[in-house]
């Protein structure tokens, strides 16, 4: 079933404005190239140069899930003002991240988890058919299978929640195969567990990727096919008349085109409320840093208890982690580094953490209910693509590949209609 989305006057859009150059928008604009459109794409920054560049580049349908989830009502006040907190909220919060805060507390319930997890499974079900999509149509780059996803914790006792999740995921209808390991077993698999491990849970049918290298692989694929991308170019304003929607710079390079698509990430609010968009987008920051290690890991190595996420790339090990609600603009702070070093320490064996490289920093865009904001606005010619939370990388190509079909078909596939902007 599908729902009009509204084509423009026009009807078929023959050339479309991407704001935004990380996975969504870039995945966007090679989607809609597909389907014959010239694309421009707009960048504040440069390729990859947001939250799509240092995160941990899980491609992991099985664990794409709703951000607001009951346990996060469990850190209480105390923890989430910790510098240490794996969730930190600094304690000057402004009026609005008060009001996002209180949202998603709302949102931090069984019942409304587990429709929103109902919601997403269709989304996941596609995510890496579309990266196959992308690498077998022309971009050079590589999904890496993980021959082992471990995970891991110090007790079986720990492990319990991400047990019970597991189910919680099974319910919502999709399926996810894994084995229980004790400790030992755990380091059978991976030797760079260390000793504090005793309990583990080794996922199926997972990837994962280099995030920076795909996007970049994405822009050059887009550029190819004769795309421009515009980097370092502020949108200022975004102006939709009956004849077409202008796009206006901050180098006064202004143009007219059919539709735009919004992907800026957390940045999203600040020209899709114009258009009719009131969901609030918060930037949830993730930090990472890269460490040599003796002995890699074959896949990607999760510590849930201590919200650590590590993955193999090329000679060194990126460890991501941290939950940090703050302005995305706010600069790197080095406490959130350590205290990733600190978490991680004891449960890995032959890492140098204190050989940091590439600390970094990059902004998530969260919504208060954990699921994303795809399609058509107030305008049929405006549209958004954006507020993945933690799952920007992993169904990136799955929304390109959506919105694509909605804009140029005047169709909204029902995997989108969970998502409408204007929910």
């Amino acid at each position: 079933m599908v729902r009009p989305a509204s084509p423009a006057p026009s009807g078929r859009p023959r050339a479309v404005a991407v704001v935004g150059a990380g996975m969504v928008g870039l995945s966007t604009a090679w989607f809609l190239q597909e389907r014959g459109v010239d694309v421009t794409v707009y960048d504040r920054d440069a390729v990859a140069a947001g939250s799509s560049w240092g995160n941990a580049g899980w491609l992991t349908p099985g664990l794409a899930t709703p951000l607001p989830e009951p346990a996060v009502l469990t850190y209480g006040v105390r923890a989430v003002l910790s510098p240490s907190s794996p969730v930190y909220v600094p304690p000057s919060a402004d009026p609005r991240l008060l009001r996002f805060l209180a949202g998603f507390a709302r949102n931090s319930t069984a019942k409304r988890w587990l429709r929103a997890m109902r919601a997403l499974v269709p989304l996941n079900s596609l995510s890496l058919a579309g990266f196959d999509l992308l690498t077998g149509g022309g971009v050079e780059a590589r999904t890496l299978e993980a021959k082992s996803f471990l995970a891991a914790y110090r007790t079986a006792g720990e492990r319990r929640v991400l047990l019970e999740e597991l189910q919680q995921i099974s319910a919502a209808g999709q399926n996810m195969e894994f084995d229980v390991l004790d400790g030992d077993e755990a380091r059978e698999v991976e030797p760079s567990l260390s000793d504090g491990i005793g309990a583990a849970i080794r996922l199926h049918g997972q990837r994962y990727i280099d995030p920076g290298h795909f996007v970049h692989a994405l822009g050059d694929a887009v550029r190819a096919r004769g795309g421009e991308i515009r980097e370092r170019t502020e949108v200022t304003d975004v102006r939709d008349a009956a004849t077409g929607v202008t796009v206006l710079t901050g180098d006064g390079g202004d143009r007219r085109f059919d539709a735009v698509v919004l992907a800026t990430g957390a940045w999203l609010g600040r020209h899709a409320r114009t258009f009719g968009v009131r969901s609030l987008v918060q930037a949830g920051r993730g930090y990472s840093f890269s460490v040599p290690v003796e002995h890699m890991p074959s896949g990607p190595v999760y510590f849930p208890g201590q919200r650590v996420a590590c993955t193999p790339l090329g000679d060194r090990l990126r460890v991501a982690g941290m939950m940090e609600f703050r302005k995305p603009e706010a600069p790197l702070d080095a406490r959130r580094i350590n205290a990733i070093a600190e978490a991680a320490r004891p449960l890995l064996r032959g890492a140098d953490l204190d050989a940091r490289k590439d600390e970094w920093v990059g902004s998530r865009p969260c919504t208060t209910d954990g699921l994303p904001l795809i399609g058509a606005t107030r305008s049929p010619r405006v549209h958004v693509a954006g507020g993945h939370g933690m799952w920007g990388i992993t169904l990136g190509p799955a929304t390109g590949l959506l919105l694509a079909e909605a804009m140029v078909t005047g169709e909204r596939p029902a995997q989108l209609a969970p998502f409408d902007p204007l929910r």
